[in-house]
């Protein structure tokens, strides 16, 4: 007996010598005109993702600019003293 997790044969594969009952390749339909509606509208969603994206960096920028600025004071303060 093998142990588990190997690749050898299987019961089925041993004793069963038809046909696999699934199709190896799946078959190709006409989802042409699916892929462009839903394709219109994941674009206008990752149009929305990125410009909300962009937003939060520039207000990260802004903050960090900011809290820099106010470590840089404080500290100035300090040592002139």
């Amino acid at each position: 007996m093998e142990p588990l997790g190997s690749y050898g044969t299987t019961w089925a594969d041993q004793w069963d010598d038809g046909p696999d009952p699934y199709p190896t390749e799946p078959k190709k339909s006409g989802t042409a005109g699916a892929k462009a509606k839903y394709s219109k509208k994941v674009e206008a969603g990752l149009g929305k993702t990125k410009s909300a994206a962009v937003t939060g960096m520039k207000k990260a920028k802004v903050g960090a600019t900011a809290g820099f600025n106010w470590i840089k004071q404080k500290y100035t303060k300090t040592t002139k003293k």
